[in-house]
């Protein structure tokens, strides 16, 4: 068993409330992967991966569209459960997501039939299961909230404003087409709106990346 295993393991939210036969299981059917940035990790066809933890790097969540339109619902960063890339175990879940490694990842992953019994066997893990569940619909509602009824002034200030305090820096290093993704909108008025701001004094357009020039204005927004 890979030692870092052993380590990695007490940090899953339910490991305290397992007993040590379950214990055992999960250490005997959890691995560690490696995912470069790009990375599909998980789609609608895909065979089920299990339950995840993400130790490093960031994963983005989304639907795709047949005319390969893409919403994002949610992102993941390290210290990050999730559970969607077990649907299997879930059968509520019908509806098809995919995930992908926005940088490199390494997570934990807890393979889904062990997970699946322990859902069965154990009600700590069922309620663990459920609480988050409820916790990444309660994002995906946010999010469709915010595409229905948000302006896209409001939501790429605020995103700009997000990604600005989450780096510690006043530049967010993403091109027009990846503030698109994740804001959900169209690259072409990504690029316009930006331009406004730009104009405005409120940012400063680089090449493949954004300089927040006037975040106090940006927050008014």
């Amino acid at each position: 068993m890979d030692n870092r295993i052993t380590q990695y393991l007490p940090r899953l939210p339910y490991w305290g409330n397992l007993t040590e036969a379950e214990r055992d299981a999960v250490a005997r059917h959890a691995v560690i992967r490696r995912y470069p940035a790009g990375s599909v990790l998980h789609s609608g066809g895909s065979a089920c991966l299990g339950m995840i933890f993400v130790l490093g790097g960031s994963l983005r969540t989304y639907l795709l569209s047949e005319e390969g339109r893409e919403i994002t619902l949610f992102r993941l960063a390290a210290g990050d459960p999730c559970v969607l890339s077990a649907a299997c175990v879930v059968s509520q879940l019908t509806f098809d997501t995919q995930m992908e490694a926005e940088t490199d990842c390494d997570l934990l992953i807890v393979g889904a039939a062990v997970f699946k019994r322990l859902t069965e066997e154990n009600i700590y893990v069922r309620c663990f299961l459920y609480e988050l569940a409820t916790e990444r619909f309660s994002s995906v509602m946010w999010t469709m909230q915010q595409i229905l009824f948000e302006k896209v002034d409001r939501r790429l200030a605020a995103f700009l404003l997000s990604e600005s305090e989450k780096a510690g820096s006043l530049e967010v290093r993403m091109t027009h087409e990846e503030i698109a993704r994740q804001i959900n909108s169209a690259r072409e008025v990504v690029a316009r709106m930006l331009k406004r701001f730009s104009a405005d004094g409120l940012v400063e357009l680089r090449r493949g990346a954004v300089r927040l020039k006037n975040p106090e204005a940006l927050r008014k927004i």
